[in-house]
């Protein structure tokens, strides 16, 4: 009887080297946005400027523009 040795690793192919991904973009904006330059409320919507509502002049209360002020500022 002759024995005969597999070798099981022949099948398998090696990987093929990596490739670099560009480098990652930032997320586009969206939402409601403090813009400090022009002191307005602006909107976007998938990195797009939809409006701007002077912030002297807006409806929305107090509170809720003081917190877009201090963490959506851009």
């Amino acid at each position: 009887m002759k024995i005969e040795q597999l070798d099981l690793f022949s099948i398998i192919e090696p990987e093929a080297p990596k490739r670099e991904l560009p480098p990652a973009r930032p997320a586009p904006l969206n939402g409601m946005y403090y813009e400090r330059a022009t002191d307005m409320f602006v909107g976007y919507t998938q990195g797009k400027r939809l409006q701007a509502i002077a912030a002297k002049h807006c409806g929305w209360p107090k509170d809720w523009q003081e917190k877009t002020k201090r963490e959506r500022a851009i």
